[in-house]
């Protein structure tokens, strides 16, 4: 949905928000009420002062208007503070708000809308786009509501002090106002898309970086150096609208201000001077500071719609977010006990995408305790079956049953406590050793994973490193070898002690010591728990109670090692000389 220059939908939605502030939300107002009444107070006191005290040559009277004008203008700063303060800090909390809900919605998300959606463009919603919305009440819908107060307070005073001469001044505003609303319209354009344009810069810069490592490695410099020229100046280009736009606006905006007011001090000081009482000295020194307190803030109007329209646009982004139903259906009511780990698969179908199947009709039995290797080549369905068990996604057709339930009626909380995974490619936060093992989780002591740690035999290589398990592994663990980072995920998942391990244990460039870690920590965590395993290396798929061969998504043989090994031109057969025997060698 395109974001419409003003979207009273939308912005009911906005102001939603409001709700839980409603007495800051009316004291803004009040005090925006308040700021026109005493501005437009100044201009009229100075009118009086100088045709009743200045003229007649009373100092005693001026000095009572002049310290009566300080009092205003006391009052009027008063109130310019607290609604500046109250709009900017009500703006805020709803950004609070608005950014909360965000971020737990994409929390929900299945991995299938997280396969598809750039990160640096949710980075971009969830960050600049919510701040945005801030502005909407900070710079725009109150900064609006007491501009136009202002505006009809002071046609108020102007006509109440000279209808005639107010006349000269309401001619003048249709054009200002046709001007505002054609600067108005060009904007929006502009300002979507340099939202765009920021979205994309976002998105290019944190893919980027986040694949330095192979940038450089294939010589990608000057070839991405030149992209990000590219993109960049689409984005000085978006800028450089709105520049131009504004460039035109505000000369043209100034020169009808000065051109009425001009018209007003000729006429008026043409009929003072022919000696007629149509206006007054005061009228006239009062409608200098008169006309541009009503055309400045119409012309104001023009830059805090442009803010509105920056909001709208940038809220309009945050709530496609907000309406995405991408979640996986947590409708179970059961709480997931501590799984015995018996495992069924029962003719289960599964697809990335429509009409291509990944797992095509899959049966497998799984019993307790038991360590299942699961083989074949790449694009089997292997990481696929994985990602099933623990509800990533969502089935085509079929069933998975965890100690005789329906995965899906466990509450999807539950379920994955009790699952824990250890991936090929180790994510870890840049953060301590001992948070990314316990991942802030209050039952989980410093004690507890110290005694893990030394039970799966890591704690020694914890000890080695400086601070121990206080060392932070920087942004994405990057402090941290692969092996190393490997074992951190073994513990990980060794100490929210589940009832079904998952294994990805890929040990490609992995030193002699660490692998012979790697190895016992495996021993060690699968030890009395059922265990799948994607198995890289002879001496797992060796061990493993049962192996499970892949492929193009079906399961092709199972059995134990010397069974699959016996068939004649089997595929484990096969898989096994040509695979893992020559790995083994190497």
């Amino acid at each position: 949905m395109k974001a419409k220059a003003f979207d009273s939908r939308l912005f009911k939605r906005i102001l939603v928000y409001t709700k839980p502030y409603k007495a800051r939300f009316y004291g803004v107002i009040f005090f925006a009420v308040a700021l026109s009444v005493f501005a437009a107070l100044r201009p009229y006191l100075l009118k009086k002062t100088v045709d009743a005290y200045i003229q007649p040559k009373d100092s005693h009277g001026l000095l009572m208007y002049i310290v009566l004008m300080g009092v205003v203008m006391l009052f009027e700063v008063f109130s310019q503070f607290y609604f500046v303060y109250w709009a900017n800090w009500l703006g805020q909390d709803i950004v609070k708000d608005i950014r909360m809900k965000l971020f737990r919605h994409m929390l929900s998300f299945r991995m299938q809308y997280f396969d598809n959606a750039p990160v640096g463009q949710l980075v971009t919603r969830a960050v600049s786009d919510i701040e945005q919305i801030a502005r909407i009440f900070s710079q725009g819908l109150f900064m609006i509501i007491s501009d136009l107060m202002k505006m009809i307070v002071v046609l108020g005073f102007m006509f109440y002090m000279n209808w005639k001469l107010t006349w000269i001044v309401i001619v003048a505003m249709p054009i200002l106002v046709y001007v505002t609303r054609i600067f108005q319209r060009k904007m929006q354009v502009t300002f979507e898309e340099v939202r765009n344009q920021v979205a994309n810069l976002n998105t290019f810069v944190q893919e980027r970086v986040t694949g330095m490592k192979i940038v450089q490695l294939f010589n990608r410099e000057a070839i991405e150096a030149e992209k990000f020229r590219q993109i960049n100046d689409k984005h000085r280009k978006a800028w450089v609208k709105t520049i131009w736009y504004n460039s035109i606006f505000f000369p043209i905006a100034d020169i009808i201000s000065s051109l009425t007011l001009g018209m007003v001090v000729w006429y008026g000081g043409i009929r003072i001077i022919g000696g007629d009482n149509f206006t007054t000295f005061g009228d006239l020194f009062s409608y200098t500071m008169f006309i541009g307190m009503l055309f400045n803030p119409l012309r104001q109007i023009a830059d805090k719609f442009n803010e509105m329209q920056m909001g709208m646009i940038s809220a309009n982004r945050v709530f496609d977010i907000l309406d995405t139903t991408s979640h996986i259906q947590d409708t179970g009511t059961i709480e997931a006990p501590d799984f015995t780990g018996n495992i069924e698969f029962n003719n289960v179908h599964f697809g990335y995408l429509e009409n291509e199947e990944v797992i095509k009709g899959v049966n497998l039995s799984i019993s307790a305790g038991e360590t299942v290797a699961i083989v074949g080549a790449t694009g089997a369905g292997k990481s696929t079956i994985i990602n099933l068990l623990n509800r990533f996604y969502e089935l085509n057709s079929g069933e998975i049953d965890i100690d005789g339930t329906n995965i899906e009626h466990y509450t999807l909380a539950s379920l994955r406590k009790q699952i824990a995974v250890v991936l090929q490619d180790v994510f870890l936060f840049a953060d301590t050793i001992l948070n990314n093992i316990t991942l802030n989780n209050p039952d989980i002591s410093r004690e507890d994973v110290i005694a893990a740690a030394k039970k799966i035999g890591v704690h020694d290589f914890i000890m080695s490193l400086p601070q121990g398990y206080d060392y932070n592994v920087k942004e994405r663990g990057v402090m941290l070898s692969s092996g190393q980072r490997q074992l951190i995920a073994f513990l990980r998942a060794y100490v929210s002690n589940p009832g079904i391990l998952i294994l990805d244990e890929a040990t490609s460039s992995v030193d002699t010591h660490t692998e012979e870690l790697i190895q016992h920590a495996t021993e060690a965590v699968t030890k009395g728990r059922t265990s799948i395993v994607i198995a890289h290396r002879l001496a797992t798929v060796i061990n493993a109670d049962k192996i499970v061969v892949m492929d193009k998504g079906k399961v092709v043989e199972q059995g134990t090692h010397g069974e699959l090994l016996s068939k004649p031109d089997g595929y484990y057969k096969n898989l096994y000389e040509s695979q893992f025997l020559a790995a083994e060698q190497n």
